[in-house]
């Protein structure tokens, strides 16, 4: 379903070792808004919600709500660290348009 590059996993993994309480995973959501129409929501979470799908990736968990599912199905994370600064990037088969940030997508 989702596929985390070796960047994300490791960035993933040091924002897990970083935190005050050891999370059980990444909770990766999609939700109205943003300047296209959809916009990733991300953060460390303790357990997956009822619903969720649970994914693993080199020992992250992902958790996934059901209306997230089908609008994340096939999407690459990637963790870039650039002059203008260092995040995720997302790239998603199932956006027809993405906004500049590349944070969004409709």
């Amino acid at each position: 379903m989702i596929r985390l590059t070796s960047s994300a996993v490791d960035a993933v993994k040091t924002a897990m070792a970083k935190a005050s309480e050891v999370p059980g995973g990444l909770r990766i959501q999609v939700e109205t808004g943003g300047c296209a129409g959809y916009k990733y929501k991300m953060g460390l979470v303790q357990a997956p919600l009822a619903g969720d799908e649970v994914v693993t990736v080199e020992d992250v968990s992902l958790y996934i709500d059901g209306d997230s599912q089908p609008l994340l199905a096939g999407t690459t994370i990637d963790f870039v660290v650039a002059l203008e600064g260092s995040g995720f990037t997302f790239e998603n088969p199932n956006a027809e348009q993405s906004c500049s940030c590349g944070k969004s997508f409709g």
